[in-house]
């Protein structure tokens, strides 16, 4: 009877892990829509630019980029995302969810990178995404630029093989390798430059 009720368990368990791990990636689309929404809205009262392309004298977060300070990005959008937690994929272990905007929110409570050059008017650009999309010496400022045939691709750990990236038209893709590549070629940029927490 033991061996049987073992049995069925070692059956069930990777049905279990997969279901999870599904979850997990479900949450992070989520996240990831919510911060595009947050972002236009952002935009919306901002001459129509995203934080990362604005000045600081005008509410943006530009300057920051040279910093390496991408949770900057986010924290300026505190009253259209309304809370820090969706800042972290719940498949990043790395990453520590913020209980608020403020004090003290950095880079460790970030799981998603800042695309530099994202735009409304293009729709296809990369706003944000999983920080995991660049596998590699991370730059001191966190910049890094992909190209269709030049990425150094990207950890397996937090999705299996699949990358979420949110686009500027507020929608969430899963990319494999082939597609990301696909995508980087979409967004009508000869380099594409995003900022890693």
């Amino acid at each position: 009877m033991i061996a049987i009720i073992a049995v069925l368990i070692l059956m069930l368990l990777p049905a279990a892990m997969r279901a999870k791990s599904k979850a997990r990636s479900i949450c992070c689309n989520c996240n990831l829509k919510q911060i595009g929404l947050g972002a236009r809205q952002w935009a919306i009262d901002h001459t129509n630019g995203y934080p990362m392309n604005v000045s600081i004298e005008f509410g943006g977060t530009k300057e920051y980029i040279a910093l390496g300070e991408t949770f900057r990005h986010f924290e300026v959008m505190s009253n259209e995302l309304n809370t820090p937690l969706i800042l972290v994929c719940p498949a990043d272990a790395d990453r520590t969810p913020a209980r608020s905007f403020t004090p003290g929110i950095n880079n460790s409570n970030v799981s998603y990178f800042a695309g530099l050059e994202a735009s409304e008017t293009e729709p296809q650009r990369f706003l944000s995404g999983d920080r995991t999309i660049f596998k590699g010496v991370r730059p001191g400022d966190g910049v890094v630029g992909l190209t269709t045939n030049s990425f150094a691709g990207w950890s397996v750990d937090l999705h299996h093989g699949y990358i979420n990236v949110g686009l500027a038209d507020g929608s969430v893709q899963g990319y494999s390798s082939n597609r990301l590549r696909e995508a980087l070629g979409n967004t009508g940029l000869a380099t594409n430059w995003l900022q890693l927490p």
